[in-house]
């Protein structure tokens, strides 16, 4: 009668061991499982981002292409005909305007960056981060100050250009971009300098412990703008 009362307490003790090692291996099972079925979910996206990537960049060196063929009949259209010529130079000249050309000459370049201070250490945390309006200020102060043309991050600055802030990014041309902005302008550097005056918008952001840097240069390139432009309701006055 012992012997059977130890049995069945030994058996018993083997079902709830067996079952309880049951449960963990399903628990890991389906653990892994999901852990699976993620990595496979996260690398089908990236799998997808990476051919869209590549279709969006084919579809850049066809449009260069075409562009270079256009350029090339348009001088060989123009070649013998001095009004197609003059035509041709207001066309060059009126793209470099609008910032449909890259451009490339002497001027500044300025870098915004966040505040490396602790953010516990300011009453007002979003003082320590550069925002929208930030750049914004500095982009009016250079076209004040003369600036025939500007880049964000290589993001030509065109007349229908809206910078807007989007959480710890901004958005520019529809494009976004995170910290540090650096901000190209071509024009006289003496004059751009200007910016770096004291009481003026740098030195304000230089009070909050922004970080700033402004340096001349006399070789900067600003990329064309490669977005389309549509002017829906300013007609041609004739």
């Amino acid at each position: 009668m012992q012997n059977k009362k130890v049995i069945a307490v030994v058996l018993g003790i083997m079902c709830f061991a067996l079952t309880a090692g049951i449960c963990v291996q399903m628990r890991t099972v389906k653990g892994t499982n999901a852990t699976v079925s993620n990595d496979y979910e996260e690398n089908n996206l990236r799998a997808e981002v990476l051919r869209f990537k590549e279709k969006y960049d084919n579809k850049v060196k066809d449009l260069e292409n075409a562009e270079a063929e256009l350029e090339k009949e348009r001088e060989n259209a123009t070649k013998n005909d001095t009004d197609l010529q003059e035509k041709e130079k207001e066309i060059t000249q009126g793209n470099k305007i609008i910032g449909l050309a890259e451009v490339s000459g002497q001027g500044v370049i300025v870098t915004l960056g966040d505040s490396k201070k602790d953010v516990s250490s300011s009453l007002d945390p979003s003082s320590l981060l550069v925002h929208d309006t930030d750049v914004l200020s500095v982009i009016n102060e250079l076209k004040n100050a003369g600036a025939e043309a500007i880049s964000i991050n290589d993001q030509r600055i065109i007349p229908t250009t809206g910078i807007i802030c989007g959480g710890n990014i901004i958005d520019i041309n529809g494009e976004k971009v995170g910290t540090p902005f650096e901000i190209k302008a071509i024009g006289l550097p003496e004059q751009l300098a200007a910016l770096d005056r004291p009481g003026g918008y740098l030195d304000l952001l230089k009070s909050y412990s922004i970080e700033v840097k402004l340096e001349k240069s006399n070789n900067i390139t600003i990329p064309k703008y490669t977005g389309t432009i549509n002017y829906k309701y300013a007609k041609a006055v004739n």
